[in-house]
């Protein structure tokens, strides 16, 4: 059974967030449970305070969690070009199992759609 927990920002399709759900993995969508406007930082702290791992195709998450010496939450940038929910969710699915211990220790990974590339948190 997964262990990691997720949220997934506003640029990830609810059919993904669904699909995910439907295989046993815990993940909310930021509109479940904030303002559809909520500021990256204030999900990267709910985040960190929630021990999710986020999940975005923004880079702004990267951005804050050097700026702020973050060592948590984990953040997995999407960078693909199949954007179909279908493939988003096998890549998911992948780079949880692959990298779940890294996650869980504080990570960012850049995903595309045959790799990904993970740096430890904090980024110096």
């Amino acid at each position: 059974m997964p262990t990691l927990e997720f949220i997934a920002d506003m640029n990830i399709s609810p059919l993904t967030v669904s699909q995910l759900r439907e295989r046993g993995w815990k993940i909310l969508r930021v509109s479940e449970i904030m303002d559809v406007r909520t500021a990256d930082i204030d999900i990267l702290n709910y985040a960190r305070d929630e021990n999710k791992v986020v999940i975005t195709c923004d880079l702004d998450f990267s951005e804050l969690l050097a700026i702020f010496g973050y060592d948590s939450p984990s953040v997995i940038n999407l960078r693909l070009d199949d954007i179909s929910p279908g493939f988003v969710t096998q890549r998911l699915i992948d780079i949880f199992s692959e990298l779940e211990r890294e996650l869980k220790a504080g990570i960012v990974v850049s995903v595309d759609d045959v790799s990904a590339r993970y740096r430890n948190l904090p980024i110096k």
